[in-house]
């Protein structure tokens, strides 16, 4: 593997492994490959900006449904689906920036959504647990319809699970 492969496969990897934005450690990636002082100094191909962006929404993607993941719910990485309806806004906004199209991940948005408030809605009713929904209704029903869920997709309560 020759010096440019190596700089742009470190890259690849801290994007895969970067913190909640994943648009900022994108851009940082760029910033030192091509244009800070003390990097490389590179001119990327569209092929190689266009896999530093894959890799960027493969880690915004695994954010977005890292809340929607009710075995996540106890574990101190967890932060609510508030979090996770801030962090689709984040990628679809990001997704804009860089122009590409990632509606196929809609339906695996959705399909997470709707079966993390089925077994959320079983647990609570069944004692197990307190709700660990951390935002309203309103936002919640605002969620659910921009992800095109229908209602009789959801738990009949899933409002009640709500603050």
């Amino acid at each position: 593997m020759g010096e440019r492969e190596q700089l742009l496969e470190e890259e690849f990897l801290i994007l895969r492994h970067s913190g909640e934005i994943p648009e900022i450690a994108y851009h940082s990636s760029l910033h030192y490959l091509c244009e800070d002082a003390e990097g490389p100094g590179l001119v990327l191909s569209e092929e190689e900006v266009r896999a530093l962006q894959d890799a960027a929404l493969v880690r915004s993607r695994e954010i977005v449904l890292r809340d929607l993941d009710p075995d996540n719910r106890d574990l101190s990485l967890y932060r609510g689906v508030r979090r996770s309806i801030c962090n689709w806004q984040r990628h679809l906004d990001f997704c804009r920036r860089i122009g590409r199209d990632d509606s196929s991940f809609l339906p695996r948005v959705r399909q997470a959504l709707v079966g993390f408030l089925h077994r959320e809605a079983v647990d609570v009713c069944q004692g197990l647990r307190a709700s660990s929904i951390n935002c309203s209704d309103e936002a919640l029903a605002e969620f659910i319809a921009e992800l095109g869920i229908g209602p009789e997709e959801l738990p009949a309560n899933w409002r009640t699970l709500c603050p």
